[in-house]
């Protein structure tokens, strides 16, 4: 039998709140035996919320690099500068295997709906809906105004999984890291990597830990 060949991925990071989910999904990538690239690319809003939420700082690899202390690394993390234009991920020939934006600030939301690219991020988004490839666009914003819905219901016809970070209580979580998880849990899944997953909810209101 022969296997499948391991899975590329790209991560997204752009200036909303919530940067912690993107630290906690390359992590979790990366330590899949199943991957074997991840590509990320960070605006600098990113990196500069990264640095007053996480306490993060340097540039998108310095950060990475971070980010990834103490996890078992089995994927190749391959980092891609913001304004890179000729950067692999940029052109619709890349193949990969999904690509998940998180978390997904607004102004990006609109820009990959409208197909405006002002840097690698919006640009490796575009490629996804043109080349009818999986992405994933985990929304950080409350209240959303009528433009901001008009661009996720856009985002959803054209072939996007708009996925809200807005995590249930159902399971009880105890820690910030349970609420984060739940969240990184519905993105492995989508990606097909559902053994990475490391709690989920068990269906009986109780609390299911792995």
């Amino acid at each position: 039998m022969t296997s499948s060949p391991p899975l590329r991925l790209i991560l997204g990071v752009t200036g909303a709140s919530g940067v912690i989910h993107a630290r906690a999904l390359l992590r979790a990538t990366c330590a899949s035996p199943r991957v074997g690239e991840v590509h990320v690319v960070m605006t600098d809003a990113a990196r500069r919320v990264a640095h007053d939420e996480l306490g993060t700082q340097g540039t998108t690899v310095e950060v990475a690099k971070q980010w990834m202390s103490g996890v078992e690394r089995r994927a190749e993390v391959v980092i891609h500068p913001v304004r890179d234009i000729g950067a692999a991920i940029a052109s619709g020939s890349f193949a990969h295997d999904g690509m998940v934006v998180v978390p997904c600030s607004t102004a990006s939301a609109a820009a990959i709906a409208t197909g405006v690219s002002t840097h690698l991020v919006h640009r490796a988004a575009e490629c996804c809906l043109k080349e009818r490839r999986k992405l994933i666009l985990m929304v950080r914003e409350t209240p959303l105004s009528l433009v901001q819905l008009r661009n996720l219901a856009a985002l959803a016809e054209a072939g996007a999984i708009v996925m809200p970070l807005a995590p249930p209580f159902y399971h009880r979580p105890r820690t910030l890291d349970d609420l984060v998880d739940d969240m990184i849990a519905r993105a492995l899944d989508h990606l097909g990597l559902s053994e990475a997953v490391k709690r989920r909810w068990d269906g009986a209101g109780g609390d299911a830990r792995t």
